[in-house]
């Protein structure tokens, strides 16, 4: 989008994607007007920081019958928190409609950075927390930008104390279920995308790394059959699109079905009882703390039993500003 100038902090934004509403939110910006599949927005973490209220009531779904110019002018926002690509190639909108939004009511700011391997994104990637520090500029939240960091790092180096050899991490692989329900959409952990920065950061190595199976992308959404998965044999399977699931339900809705299957039944993961929820697709700075967490204790029981990777109370600190 080239230079974008704001005539100051904006006070009524909205994102399409959960990354930028999260980023945004952890800045103190506030809550996002709108957002892409509010079920797909992780916002039950927010429950656990202490004094911090988030209304998700008041979140517009912007993809009901896809997403309507008409919604971005009632809304009114001062910013888009939106890769405008993202509405060119996945709904019905055209430049010129970009456009006469940034126009008529604000500017778009944002990048599609959830993955790497969309053949449409030719343009640069930023990881999380470059694009977190550009999120920081347009807010004037520089101070919070730098705790926030400075916890992620002492993170990383919980994970690094605590994670063991190489050789002794298992192998795994990320799924999407398919409508189909015998069937997943297969990701690689090594896109680069933010969606898979907490597996790269635990160390797991990826079941298809050797293997020739598709990654997901848009427009090519090749699958594998319970049969294939048995084949390729991870020790662990993560499936997502169960985020805000609880464990209960995770267990009636994905391991249930995959025990009583002849062919799954028969997978390291599934007979190790090593199948976990993957959490969402969408991640800022404050999810992705809970995902890492969460998928440390579940992949490492032995390692994380009792740790807790993050200070709930500093995060809460950071986004009311009273650190």
């Amino acid at each position: 989008m080239g230079e974008v100038e704001f005539d100051g902090v904006p006070e009524r934004w909205t994102a399409l994607l959960p990354s930028y509403a999260d980023m945004a939110f952890a800045l103190g910006g506030g809550q996002t007007l709108g957002i892409q599949n509010r079920e797909r927005f992780g916002t039950e973490v927010y429950d656990e920081l202490p004094g911090i209220e988030f209304d998700e009531d008041e979140v517009a779904e912007l993809t009901e019958g896809g997403v309507d110019t008409e919604l971005f002018y009632e809304m009114n926002a001062d910013a888009h928190f939106i890769d405008p690509h993202i509405l060119t190639h996945w709904y019905d909108w055209d430049r010129d409609d970009v456009d006469q939004v940034r126009t008529d009511v604000g500017p778009f700011f944002g990048n599609f950075i959830r993955r790497h391997s969309d053949e449409w994104h030719d343009y640069r990637y930023y990881d999380l927390y470059e694009a977190l520090e550009l999120m920081a500029e347009v807010f004037q939240a520089r101070d919070r930008y730098d705790a926030l960091v400075d916890l992620h790092e002492t993170m990383l180096e919980t994970l690094d104390e605590r994670l063991p050899p190489d050789d002794q991490r298992p192998t795994a692989m990320l799924v999407y279920p398919a409508e189909s329900g015998d069937e997943f959409y297969p990701f690689r952990f090594d896109d680069g995308g933010i969606s898979t920065k907490q597996w790269r950061d635990l160390g797991l190595t990826d079941a298809l790394a050797t293997i020739d199976v598709g990654h997901y992308r848009y427009g090519d959404r090749s699958t594998v059959d319970l049969e294939t998965l048995l084949e390729i044999d991870p020790e662990v399977l993560l499936v997502r699109n169960h985020g805000g699931d609880s464990e209960s339900e995770f267990r009636e809705a994905v391991v249930e079905p995959l025990r009583d299957d002849p062919a799954a039944s028969k997978v390291r993961a599934v007979e190790d009882d090593a199948v976990y929820n993957a959490g969402y697709l969408d991640q800022g700075p404050i999810i992705n703390f809970y995902h890492t967490e969460r998928a440390a204790t579940d992949i490492y029981p032995d390692a994380f039993d009792d740790a807790t990777l993050f200070d709930r109370e500093r995060v809460a600190e950071i986004v009311s500003g009273e650190f």
